[in-house]
């Protein structure tokens, strides 16, 4: 059976340019003024999360018949980069969930669309992805958790961790095995519509280095019973490809994210080198500093143009694991050079929690760890194109 179809036609110019700024409108009333408050006191933005709620940003790339926004992912990714331009962390709440979403979307039953989705779109119910175990990241075929089935139920058993939204979400696309002794492994695997009930508690909240105020916890489910009617699709044994096809979504998030890091390290250090003075002039004067801005600016956009021609395809319904690859790959690296470079051009006050670019240096690392490592989107890369170049 083909896998459907992610092709969305391009927004309108105009109207995207004024989805685009009403939320930078937002950005500088509501969001800007409280970021450190959140930031350095690791707390949830409940007031910014409403807000995104309203906007419909939960919805955004929820089709419209289900009460969503319906937007591209092009336009999606030019909503993460400003976002993350100004706070990365904020984009973390809205992406996990849209990659849940999308998994049902693409590839749940009608019956299971028509209850879920409008529930997703409007962010009465929030969530996001129950992929990772303590023992299986990138190796998604590793994973133990189980579900047996019991008559209409399956009983589920095992740990996630790393999961974005576990405190403040109510619902998980979890990935378990339904059929531990399959061979090869990803044929024994399943996705479920995991709403929070008996059985499924949160564990262990990790404190981060970055990526603050947004809940990163454990899940653990202890006999936690399901109804069967919440396998996605309905079939066992396709949850491997049901979770992994949200993935180019979510890496063209990521890409985005890093986007929204590399342009914001650099708009704080250009402002920054104008301002700052020494010998008698702006430090945006001295070579030192112009070579290090002038590779910001040039990795910066070239970030950005690598993301949306991964958005363009994935719109266009394309496989694009390579392009989102690319996108995340390169555009991560960016984020964690230009914070960094921003840091040096800062000099003593980046080291100073009084300025914004010191949250900038301690979210990009994340960039190149989340969605697949950059090591294995190097070999995604790799793969694809020799196979789209064959000797």
């Amino acid at each position: 059976m083909a896998e459907p179809s992610t092709a969305r036609p391009a927004m309108d110019p105009d109207e995207e340019a004024a989805l685009l700024d009403g939320i930078q409108r937002w950005m500088d009333k509501e969001v800007r003024p409280v970021v450190m408050k959140h930031d350095h006191g690791d707390i949830w933005p409940a007031e910014l999360v409403a807000q995104m709620a309203e906007m419909g940003l939960f919805g955004a790339t929820i089709d419209t018949e289900y009460g969503g926004l319906g937007l591209p992912a092009q336009t999606y990714a030019k909503i993460v980069m400003l976002i993350s331009s100004y706070w990365m962390a904020l984009t973390g709440i809205f992406n996990s969930h849209l990659i849940m979403a999308c998994a049902v979307e693409r590839f749940g039953t009608p019956e299971q669309k028509a209850l879920w989705l409008p529930k997703f779109a409007s962010g009465e119910v929030r969530g996001g992805l129950a992929l990772t175990e303590p023992n299986a990241g990138t190796d998604l075929q590793a994973i133990r958790t189980t579900a047996v089935r019991d008559g209409d139920d399956y009983v589920i058993n095992g740990t996630k961790t790393w999961i974005s939204n576990s405190i403040n979400g109510s619902c998980f696309a979890m990935l378990v095995k339904t059929d531990p002794k399959a061979d090869p492994r990803y044929k024994g695997m399943s996705l479920f519509i995991a709403p929070k009930g008996e059985g499924l508690s949160v564990g262990k909240k990790f404190d981060k280095l970055g990526y603050k105020a947004i809940d990163s916890a454990e899940l653990v489910m202890d006999n936690y019973r399901l109804p069967a009617a919440n396998l996605i699709g309905g079939v066992e044994g396709q949850g491997f490809f049901q979770a992994t096809g949200g993935l180019e979504l979510g890496r063209i998030n990521v890409a985005a994210r890093g986007v929204g890091i590399a342009e914001g390290s650099l708009r704080l250090a250009t402002e920054y080198a104008q301002v700052r003075q020494t010998m008698g002039k702006p430090i945006s004067e001295h070579q030192a500093i112009q070579l290090k801005i002038g590779e910001m600016v040039t990795r910066a956009a070239a970030s950005r143009l690598l993301t949306l021609e991964a958005a363009k395809a994935y719109d266009r319904g394309e496989r694009c694991d390579m392009e989102a690859g690319m996108a995340k790959y390169f555009a991560s690296e960016s984020a964690v050079t230009n914070s960094q470079e921003a840091m040096r051009i800062y000099g003593g006050y980046s080291y100073s929690k009084e300025y914004d670019i010191e949250r900038y240096y301690r979210d990009a690392m994340l960039m190149c760890i989340g969605e697949g490592t950059n090591e294995m989107q190097r070999m995604i890369i790799s793969k694809q194109w020799v196979k789209r170049n064959p000797a």
